[in-house]
């Protein structure tokens, strides 16, 4: 017998304790749906089974924002589908496409990077990308302001809830305040950078802790009051990734050169403790997908990102380990010499029937090593027999067939 941890061959719901009660198990069952969701359709429920009807709210919030890059259909059906079945209201806001902007609308708005920002681990300016990210952001701190907004949560459209979100996010809510503490800003999601000391909690406030230097802005709680300080720090004129601009404002920020440029440094941060929100995809995860980091300098597109660089690389190892994966599970497939060649053949047959219609250009066929899971047509050559080459003879009298791979 094996067991392989490396696959998901399904879910199941947390297991619940002796004291727990059907409300926690409906709230569980349901958790389960949202993780099936992180990678996969939602679940349906049977036709012979009654669903009652949710009722979708804004959790005692005047608003809750969940932003959205307008071509990521995909990410925002799944937030809804996601926000629905906690019964959570949201507002979509369209988040500003930053590798769609040109320099002249980036300079319409009056947009200059912080004066010697680079990025802390690949020594780049501000992407496209993150510059569209902050803007994104920027626009939702306008319009609390705008509406008078007390308190406000924004998602991004990245990320995945932990069991009884929205009953903990509402229990924070009202212990906070029960005890009248003055906040700006709460971190739901983040990725906590300071870890040599533990971060400070607050007193008579469950699951809440002072926040030190944090990247990501996956999901957090905004007062007016917070982004009536945000805005006021006029940001858009020495620009740095958001989740680096957070971190200065309450001063928290470990280079001391960026926090010069920003006087006020008091917004008022804190974080949930544990958090509540954590992202779908970690970097190098399978699906992992950056729109932040998979973008060009926001005011140089021939300087290439670390991203860049590595995107290569990554993508032809990536290959490699399935071409050899795939070779190795074709020739430990058992299958008798005939029935491999027949089976070959009938695939070669239909694929060139598929895409070289008659009096068509056969050269399409030289993709065939790729599709068998084959590096070069030398590896493929192991295990042909004559037929394949009688298959191919025409092709190469035509003359369809590059020199090179008509020699091997």
């Amino acid at each position: 017998m094996f067991v392989c941890n490396k696959d998901v061959y399904g879910y199941l719901p947390v297991p619940l304790r002796s004291h727990s009660t059907l409300r926690d198990e409906a709230e569980s069952f349901m958790h389960a749906q949202l993780e099936v969701m992180v990678k996969n359709p939602p679940v349906e429920p049977s036709q012979y089974v009654s669903v009652p009807p949710k009722i979708p709210d804004k959790m005692g919030f005047d608003e809750v924002f969940m932003i959205n890059l307008k071509h990521r259909t995909d990410r925002r059906d799944r937030m809804l589908q996601t926000l629905y079945e906690q019964q959570i209201e949201c507002k979509i806001v369209e988040a500003v496409d930053g590798k769609a902007m040109n320099s002249s609308e980036v300079e319409a708005l009056g947009i200059k990077m912080l004066p010697g920002y680079q990025d802390p681990y690949h020594g780049r300016p501000l992407t496209k990308g993150e510059l569209g990210c902050f803007l994104s952001h920027y626009k939702i701190w306008k319009e609390i302001v705008e509406r008078g907004l007390e308190k406000s949560v924004v998602f991004e459209d990245d990320l995945r809830f932990e069991i009884f979100f929205k009953r903990r996010l509402m229990n924070l809510m009202y212990d906070l305040e029960d005890e009248g503490l003055d906040w700006d800003l709460i971190y739901i999601g983040r990725k906590r950078m300071q870890v040599e000391h533990p971060e400070k909690s607050v007193p008579h406030v469950r699951n809440l802790v002072e926040a030190d230097y944090s990247y990501w802005t996956l999901a957090y709680v905004i007062s007016l009051q917070g982004a009536q300080k945000l805005l006021a720090a006029e940001p858009l004129s020495k620009m740095l990734p958001v989740d680096e601009f957070l971190p200065v404002m309450f001063d928290k920020h470990p280079v001391s050169e960026y926090k010069k440029h920003f006087e006020n440094r008091n917004l008022l941060a804190f974080s949930v403790e544990p958090l509540l929100i954590y992202p779908t995809h970690y970097t190098g995860d399978d699906g992992y997908i950056s729109d932040t980091e998979t973008s060009v300098v926001w005011n140089n597109e021939k300087v290439k990102t670390d991203w860049d660089r590595a995107k290569s690389q990554k993508m032809k190892e990536q290959q490699e380990l399935k071409n050899e994966a795939a070779q190795i599970l074709w020739e430990r497939s058992g299958l008798p010499s005939t029935m491999r060649d027949c089976w070959f053949l009938l695939s070669l047959l239909l694929w060139i029937t598929k895409y070289s219609p008659p009096g068509g250009d056969l050269r399409r066929i030289l993709s065939l090593s790729s599709m068998m899971g084959c590096r070069t047509w030398g590896q493929m050559s192991r295990f042909w027999s004559c037929c394949h080459f009688i298959c191919l003879l025409p092709t190469y009298f035509l003359g369809h067939l590059k020199d090179s791979c008509s020699r091997q």
